[in-house]
C-alpha cells in the first residue's frame, strides 16, 4: 500500500510539473516539433501489444548498440558510446532482454549492468501512453529542495537481480525495478502505446542518453510525437527549466558539441 501510494504521489507531481509549470520562456528542445505537444497534450490511450515477445531481441539489442555510436555524428563522452550495456523492460516493467556492445562482457563496466535495467524500468515506470519521460528530465526534479527529492525510496534496483557479466539475460522475466534520475533512460512506444523501457549504461550518462535514443529510433519505437519528444534539456543550450540536465565529460547532442561538465573547485 505505501509503495502503491508513492508512486501515485511521484505520478501526480510528474503531471503539475509538467502541466503547471507557470509562465516563463521554454527551451528550443521543449518547443521543437513533437515536444511542446507531449508535454501539454491530454492523456491517451493506446491498444498496441507489449509484451516481450513484441520487442526488440537481444541480438537486436547488440547490433545496435554497435551501430548507434555511427548514427548521426559524435555522442561524445568518455568512449563514443562504444562500451554501452543495454536493457529492455516490457510495459509491466519485466526485463525482457539485455545485451552488451563488446565481445568480452566484463571488458565495459561491470557496474553499468545493474544500471543499464534500473534505467529501463524507471522509464517505463514514469512514463504514460501520452507522456514519455526519459530519465534525463528527472535530474533536476529530483535533487535536494526539489519536488521530487528521495523518489528512489520507493523502487530499489532488487540484489538478487545483481547478475556476473556473462550472467545478464539471467534476470529476464524479473521486475529488478529501480530508479535512476540520470540520463540513459528512454520510454518505448508503439503509436500511441508505452510498450516498455530502454536503458543505457557504460560511457556518461548524457553519452548515455544519446545512444538510447539513437536506438529507440532505429528500432522504430518513438513516441508519437517524435524522437526528440524527450530529448535531454540543458540549461546552458536551452535556457533554465526543471527539466534541466548537467552537462557531462564532452557533451554532444544531436551532432553539436555542447561543452563539459563544470570543473571541481575548492577541494
Amino acid at each position: 500500500m505505501l509503495r502503491t501510494r508513492a508512486v501515485a504521489i511521484f505520478a501526480g507531481v510528474i503531471a503539475v510539473a509538467v502541466g503547471c509549470s507557470g509562465p516563463r520562456t521554454k527551451s528550443p528542445t521543449e518547443t521543437q516539433a513533437g515536444s511542446a505537444a507531449d508535454l501539454e497534450g491530454p492523456p491517451h490511450a493506446g491498444a498496441a501489444s507489449a509484451t516481450c515477445r513484441d520487442l526488440p531481441s537481444a541480438a537486436d539489442l547488440k547490433r545496435w548498440l554497435r551501430s548507434a555510436p555511427g548514427v548521426d555524428g559524435e555522442a561524445g563522452g568518455l568512449f563514443s558510446g562504444q562500451m554501452e550495456w543495454a536493457s529492455i523492460v516490457n510495459r509491466q516493467g519485466e526485463i525482457c532482454a539485455t545485451a552488451i556492445a563488446t565481445d568480452e562482457p566484463a571488458s565495459a563496466w561491470p557496474g553499468s549492468q545493474a544500471v543499464a535495467k534500473a534505467k529501463a524500468y524507471t522509464a517505463n515506470a514514469y512514463s504514460t501512453d501520452g507522456l514519455p519521460l526519459s530519465t534525463a528530465r528527472l535530474y533536476t526534479l529530483t535533487q535536494p529542495g526539489h519536488s521530487l527529492w528521495g523518489v528512489a525510496g520507493p523502487n530499489p534496483f532488487r540484489a538478487d537481480c545483481l547478475v556476473t557479466p556473462r550472467d545478464l539475460n539471467a534476470t529476464n522475466g524479473k521486475v529488478c525495478g529501480g530508479s535512476i534520475a540520470f540520463g540513459g533512460g528512454v520510454p518505448l512506444y508503439r503509436g500511441k502505446t508505452r510498450v516498455g523501457g530502454l536503458g543505457v549504461s557504460g560511457d556518461t550518462a548524457c553519452a548515455d542518453h544519446e545512444i538510447a535514443k539513437r536506438i529507440r529510433h532505429l528500432a522504430m519505437l518513438d513516441p508519437e510525437k517524435g524522437e526528440f519528444a524527450d530529448d535531454i534539456i540543458y540549461a546552458s543550450a536551452d535556457g533554465a527549466s526543471p527539466f534541466a540536465h548537467p552537462l557531462c565529460a564532452n557533451t554532444w547532442r544531436n551532432g553539436t558539441r555542447l561543452g563539459d561538465e563544470t570543473e571541481a573547485a575548492g577541494y
